[in-house]
């Protein structure tokens, strides 16, 4: 348990604020506040990353689809395609940013350090995984605790399979043609969509054959 966090007013912190206001008896230096609300401008460097996932991540992304979408290639009025399409691009999301992630921490911010080596060992005070309940559980809590309701995630595209077996399936000849997806990446952000276009559009006619 980290002794404070800071963030600014945006409403997608209060699930966080919520529980760090449950857990502050846990932390090391109870005598502060679980956590401060400041405004955006007082954001920690930290928070100016965002366009830099933005630029090294989203955009490529998002520039390939909607060329898809404008070429026909892709149908996202389509349950189906918008699965396959949430499911290639969440994972290759996952990947980009975690590679800027990386790349953040371990570059020297001035008069700080580096934030691999600040955070080597974590925080001070460690609790146990049981304390922190599934997104949804502590969902639920706060609607009965506060008597409010958070947005819940919603599905962009259901699961259009009816068996195990049959998304098994998919996934496997999909991965025979796509071994490594971080080739799709690499190709995307250094402004080459064919790749990518490629491979998703195999995704969705895997899928529909199969499912």
């Amino acid at each position: 348990m980290w002794d404070q966090i800071r963030v600014d007013h945006g409403k997608e912190f209060f699930l966080t604020l919520f529980m760090r206001e449950i857990l502050a008896g846990h932390r090391m230096n109870t005598a502060t506040p679980p956590y401060r609300q400041t405004t955006s401008t007082k954001n920690h460097r930290i928070e100016r990353i965002w366009p830099e996932i933005n630029n090294r991540v989203n955009y490529p992304l998002k520039e390939a689809l909607v060329q898809l979408v404008d070429q026909e290639l892709i149908d996202m009025d389509s349950n189906l395609t918008r699965y396959c399409v949430s499911n290639l691009v969440c994972q290759l999301c996952h990947l980009g940013i975690s590679r800027v992630v990386e790349a953040w921490n371990n570059h020297r911010i001035p008069g700080k350090g580096i934030p691999n080596q600040i955070a080597q060992g974590g925080c001070a005070k460690k609790i146990s995984a049981a304390l922190l309940p599934h997104g949804t559980e502590a969902a639920d809590l706060y609607m009965n605790t506060l008597g409010s309701s958070l947005t819940r995630v919603s599905a962009f595209g259901t699961d259009p399979f009816t068996s195990e077996h049959e998304k098994a399936t998919v996934e496997q000849l999909f991965s025979e043609k796509w071994p490594d997806i971080t080739y799709l990446l690499n190709n995307t952000v250094n402004k080459n969509f064919l790749p990518f276009k490629e491979a998703l559009v195999c995704l969705v006619n895997l899928t529909q054959r199969y499912s």
